[in-house]
């Protein structure tokens, strides 16, 4: 059984990026595994979970999601063997620092060597990056501006839109994945949901031919035109 914890979807939900759980979920299900998703609400200690799933949401949300997900040991989870996929504020609640209402600054779970201050801008629109040689597409709405540390290493580069910092997007280890990129971006990109199935369950997977597959590759297609 392969078990994705969803976290705080009442906090961290606003860009509908609890989708991404249906996604994993539901294309892990077509190759003929059982799963199941776990809903974390704020009254829930953090269930035992093989992935986690943590969504954007606003300052406010993403500081007490940060402290209930430091209280339930998220960090140990994943030294223990667990998987994470974050999105926006879930990113940055992964590095080590991140400032909401306005420069105060807070401490994150410290699972990422990453920093996030304001910027100047925020990034808004449609988001384009290249992740080894493959396209990342997704809409960005954030007003961070994140800085990898030496140790860490981005999931894409930027090719049109903001990301991290105008040159790279999120995050990537050996168990933990992040983006800038809302939607839900998994719904949008199934390569990297089935990256990310593929690692947890520890075993290559055979291709799909979804709709969300099939309208992947029709805008890869439309991009190389533009």
């Amino acid at each position: 059984m392969l078990r994705i914890g969803l976290l705080y979807p009442e906090l961290l939900g606003t860009y509908g990026d609890g989708g991404n759980a249906t996604v994993l979920a539901e294309r892990a299900r077509r190759r003929g595994y059982d799963a199941s998703i776990i809903t974390v609400s704020l009254d829930d200690p953090l269930v035992t979970a093989d992935l986690y799933v943590v969504g954007g949401g606003e300052d406010g949300p993403q500081r007490l999601a940060c402290e209930l997900l430091a209280r339930g040991s998220l960090r140990q989870r994943v030294d223990d063997g667990a998987f994470v996929f974050a999105v926006c504020a879930g990113l940055q609640i992964l590095g080590t620092t991140f400032a909401v209402d306005g420069d105060d600054e807070y401490p994150g779970l410290g699972m990422v060597d990453a920093t996030t201050r304001r910027g100047a801008h925020r990034a808004v629109g449609d988001f384009v990056a290249d992740a080894g040689g493959r396209t990342l597409v997704g809409f960005e709405n954030h007003g961070g501006h994140t800085t990898l540390g030496p140790s860490a290493r981005p999931l894409a580069r930027v090719v049109h839109g903001y990301g991290n910092d105008g040159r790279v997007d999120g995050f990537l280890t050996d168990r933990l994945w992040a983006t800038y990129a809302h939607g839900p971006v998994l719904a949008q990109n199934p390569w990297l949901a089935d990256d990310i199935l593929s690692r947890v369950l520890a075993t290559p997977l055979e291709p799909l031919a979804t709709v969300a597959d099939l309208l992947y590759a029709q805008r890869c297609r439309s991009l190389s035109r533009s």
